[in-house]
């Protein structure tokens, strides 16, 4: 679903009868999902009267404008405790870099963070998010490569809440979510973390690739049944990417996207907006 795609729908369907196999194809693949693609194409087939183009696109965006929340809430701290959030996901969907901005943005709001290299099976990663927490100015608990990342975010939760640091910010490793004991393993995170604040993790974020397609619908899933999900960080979520997984993922599974990020840069990171979602990126 890339910019441009209620643009296109007029474009194909201008002028002409609508072959609702045509319409189907073009819904699914702009991986709004299965199930809200057959509400659309029900909804438009009870009309009595001639489907045009506009209406096509008007029936399509108020699906889509009434899956999401009416507000996304910002990230509040808790009072006398650090708020944890697990940044969770597949390989190569910018977790770590997510971890940074999103720490960035909370900087920006004056809040306290601390940054945990829960990664440690890729030494990289803690060499990544140290150089990044360097730029930040912000702390960070790292421990040897190949240490136990329960363990980890366990003292650094210890480390946070002596500091009176509000937000602790857990960068796990990426797990493809078919490897069963790599989803195990962030259950443990999960419970470790509970010996510490029983409510912990506050909040899970997803990061995940908007071009991946429908294979992030799958993703999520996965994380969903084995950490629980508050949330998705959705990266490339520019020019060149499609989007359209975010809507079926919040309609199928009710995980709301939360953050965006559309750049490289620190600043390429914003909480998500639903009217500018529809309104630029749609």
């Amino acid at each position: 679903m890339a910019i441009g795609f209620f643009k296109n729908l007029i474009q194909r369907f201008s002028g002409r009868e609508v072959d609702w196999e045509e319409l189907e194809e073009a819904l699914i693949q702009s991986d709004l999902g299965v199930p809200m693609t057959l509400q659309i194409i029900e909804n438009l087939q009870q009309s009595k009267s001639r489907i045009t183009a506009t209406e096509i696109v008007q029936v399509a965006r108020s699906y889509i404008e009434q899956t999401f929340p009416l507000a996304n809430s910002r990230l509040r701290p808790l009072p006398n405790r650090p708020k944890v959030i697990l940044m969770v996901g597949v390989n190569g969907t910018g977790k770590t870099t997510s971890a940074a901005k999103l720490a960035n943005l909370l900087k920006q709001d004056r809040h306290s963070v601390m940054l945990a290299a829960a990664d440690t099976f890729r030494a990289a990663a803690i060499e990544q998010l140290q150089v990044w927490a360097d730029r930040l100015n912000v702390p960070m608990i790292a421990t040897e490569y190949n240490a136990d990342p329960a363990a980890l975010c366990y003292d650094a939760y210890s480390a946070a809440n002596k500091r009176n640091i509000e937000f602790l910010i857990c960068d796990t490793a990426g797990r493809l979510h078919t490897k069963h004991n790599l989803m195990q393993e962030l259950g443990k995170v999960v419970r470790i973390l509970r010996k510490q604040d029983e409510e912990a993790p506050h909040e899970c974020f997803l990061v995940v690739d908007a071009t991946t397609g429908s294979n992030a619908l799958v993703q999520a899933k996965e994380f969903k049944q084995a950490v629980g999900l508050t949330g998705l960080i959705v990266t490339k979520l520019d020019g060149s990417g499609k989007g359209g997984i975010v809507v079926a993922i919040q309609n199928e599974l009710e995980i709301p996207p939360r953050f965006i990020g559309t750049g490289e840069k620190l600043s390429d990171f914003r909480y998500f907006d639903k009217d500018e979602f529809v309104a630029k990126i749609l």
